[in-house]
């Protein structure tokens, strides 16, 4: 039986100026599976997450969201399509004057016609899910960074999305709190079955939460596979990220003296 593709990019192309960041990326991301994006900073992993929420579109390619062209779409039909997708921000993106509670429901009070005492028990139950049930009156600065994130989660799944991207969800925690976001990241996407495509270059997560990873290179994807597969691939640039070593075919500093030459020009 072949798997319900969900999200789709045939070869997606995008310059900023002279510069390609994404070249020609071609991808498929299956119905409840767990998608994770790796690469190093400057690969176009971001970039590529923009495509696919729509907040960018591509010089050239296409991509599909739920069987849906983005390209092709009006702005009501485009609509349509985020309501059923949900995104967890790198910097959670919190309103600071905003309850805990009230964060969690803006997608609902923008998108959804309930009435107050409905939004309430639906904020407590996916509070719940994410372990703050009770915190819904607190700031967000009388919270902490992983709660904050879990703040963010659960916003994230407040419209019972189909699909929730998830940009650096780790970045910045402890390597405890980091293994909390990440159990939370599978079990909503099994309690809830619904598709993660998770951008990272947090390697424990990679190969704590994926189904399967794709590692961008220079704007490219260099490989699709099974963390098994990833771990084992005989790509001498893969190993390198993978291990994190300065040595090998990545270097650091002439990527960096590239890009400045390209700025002069």
């Amino acid at each position: 039986m072949d798997k319900e593709i969900v999200v789709k990019a045939e070869n997606v192309i995008k310059k900023f100026g002279e510069m390609t960041v994404l070249n020609g990326i071609n991808l498929e991301i299956y119905k409840a599976e767990t998608f994770v994006i790796m690469g190093g900073s400057g690969c176009g992993k971001s970039t590529f997450l923009r495509h696919l929420i729509g907040a960018l579109k591509p010089d050239s390619g296409k991509v599909y969201l739920l069987g849906k062209d983005l390209g092709a779409l009006k702005e009501d039909e485009m609509d349509l399509v985020k309501k059923k997708i949900g995104m967890s921000f790198q910097s959670s993106a919190l309103f600071d004057s905003m309850t805990v509670g009230e964060n969690v429901a803006l997608p609902l009070k923008e998108h959804a016609k309930l009435e107050k005492s409905v939004i309430d028990i639906v904020v407590k139950m996916k509070l719940e899910l994410v372990g703050l049930r009770g915190f819904e009156d607190l700031m967000p600065s009388q919270i902490s960074g992983g709660m904050r994130k879990r703040v963010g989660l659960a916003r994230a799944i407040v419209m019972d999305p189909q699909i929730v991207f998830y940009d650096e969800p780790t970045a910045g925690l402890d390597p405890i709190v980091a293994g909390v976001i990440d159990k939370l990241i599978l079990d909503l996407s099994k309690k809830l079955s619904i598709t993660s495509v998770v951008v990272t270059h947090d390697m424990k997560s990679v190969f704590s939460i994926a189904d399967r990873v794709a590692m961008l290179y220079e704007g490219s994807v260099l490989e699709v596979g099974p963390p098994e597969a990833i771990k084992k691939s005989r790509n001498p640039i893969v190993q390198q990220f993978i291990s994190g070593s300065p040595d090998g075919p990545i270097k650091f500093f002439q990527q960096k003296d590239d890009y400045l030459e390209q700025l002069m020009r």
